[in-house]
């Protein structure tokens, strides 16, 4: 057989061939079927105390959109370290810094009304990946940073109000939201934004109070309760799907070395370049801690 003489542009290249339109694993439920949810046009509201597992579901759908031919992430991590690895993929990576999320919300609200002026002129209600526009995934760590702890009181409720317009009008826009808290409580997650994410993952919960305001009223006294899920099982959450009931499920578990490998990788299929995150030290110095 005669060798190959195809020139390098011939070739198919090596990169990734996820797709934002392609169903996400997240885990199993308690029967060991795998769960698969679509998020190009979906809301997912994440919430639970800390060390419950958030970070995993939240790292787990983040490698998913990292690694998509047609998706461009948009970070918002106010910690920094959650989201961080992740930085050299994203299109836009915002830390504890209210000015940045203002302006980028407010940039995203522009894209969102241009593509749906582009949907209105076209006779469309929706884009899809027959359109070939990338869709933008919105991925936002700990909103309670942002929603009362950095800024000014007028920033949190400017923060808050394009936030809300963000989920509510991403969806046909193909600009969807992932949200994840620590704090469950009314003040950040009033009723009337919680019923706007059709995906959502309670977490262990302190309270049958907490676990009702992320899955909805009433769950709790049903028997489906993140109260139920012991400290001992870190991972495991109650998600619901629009109209649907609770299902207990273990979320997939990344660890720091799996994301750095899938980080570095999505980044050099996107840019051509590694990350450019620096090897941790052999030691921390005390300059570190210093006040």
């Amino acid at each position: 057989m005669p060798m190959s003489t195809a020139s390098p542009v011939d070739r198919i290249p090596v990169g990734p061939n996820l797709s934002m339109f392609d169903p996400v694993f997240l885990g199993l439920d308690e029967f060991g079927t795998p769960v698969y949810t679509p998020l190009a046009y979906r809301r997912l509201l994440i919430a639970g105390e800390p060390d419950g597992g958030k970070s995993s579901l939240i790292n787990t759908a983040t490698a998913h959109i990292a690694l998509c031919r047609d998706a461009r992430p948009v970070l918002f991590d106010g910690k920094l370290v959650e989201l961080g690895p992740w930085e050299d993929c994203a299109d836009e990576f915002v830390g504890a810094d209210m000015d940045h999320a203002i302006t980028t919300l407010r940039r995203l609200q522009t894209v969102m009304n241009n593509r749906y002026a582009w949907l209105r002129a076209h006779g469309r209600r929706k884009l899809t990946r027959t359109d070939g526009v990338k869709a933008i995934a919105c991925i936002f760590d700990e909103i309670a940073l942002y929603a009362t702890v950095l800024g000014t009181k007028v920033q949190q409720d400017e923060f808050i109000t394009l936030f809300r317009d963000l989920v509510a009008r991403g969806r046909a826009a193909a600009m969807p939201v992932i949200a994840a808290t620590q704090r469950p409580s009314i003040d950040i997650i009033p009723k009337s934004l919680r019923d706007l994410f059709g995906y959502r993952a309670a977490f262990r919960c302190t309270s049958s109070g907490s676990s009702d305001i992320i899955l909805g009223d009433g769950w709790s006294g049903a028997g489906f309760c993140a109260t139920t899920i012991k400290p001992t099982m870190p991972g495991v959450c109650y998600l619901i799907a629009e109209g649907g009931v609770p299902t207990l499920m273990k979320v997939a578990y990344l660890t720091d070395d799996d994301i750095s490998t899938l980080a570095d990788y999505a980044a050099w299929s996107r840019t051509g370049h590694r990350t450019t995150s620096p090897a941790p030290p052999a030691s921390v110095s005390a300059d570190v801690f210093a006040a």
